[in-house]
């Protein structure tokens, strides 16, 4: 179940890369059209990791823990922003979504693999290899 939750959440992010390029060629605007372009491309390349990683998820465990990481960078993004209006009130539910997507990977790669938060975050691998 974890890994086919991990390969199509991880899917999605081509349908954001794709929004967010789809959004920079529709109104480019200077400052914004390369770094809009680049970030596009960047989360679809962390969906093309994601689905590789799925495919197994002991060995490939950091990528997904770390892409976890990213997740909950942006919840706490939003929680800090919108209060101090530096955002808008609809992104509250990208805390729903990402907060709950990495908490997932997070717990999960730890569970997968038996390996402890700083363990993973020095991309450490499970010994002997889990299955």
């Amino acid at each position: 179940m974890l890994q086919k939750f991990v390969y199509w959440t991880g899917a999605l992010d081509f349908v954001v890369g794709a929004a967010t390029w789809a959004g920079a060629l529709a109104d480019p605007q200077p400052g914004q059209f390369v770094a809009l372009m680049t970030l596009g491309m960047f989360l679809m390349m962390a969906a093309a990791c994601l689905m590789w990683a799925s495919r197994d998820m002991c060995n490939r465990a950091p990528v997904i823990f770390w892409q976890g990481l990213v997740r909950l960078t942006a919840v706490c993004s939003v929680l800090y922003a919108v209060p101090a209006g530096l955002s808008q009130t609809w992104e509250y539910a990208l805390v729903v979504f990402d907060g709950g997507v990495g908490l997932t990977y997070v717990l999960g790669m730890s569970r997968v693999t038996g390996l402890s938060f700083p363990r993973l975050m020095l991309c450490d691998s499970p010994d002997p290899v889990c299955e």
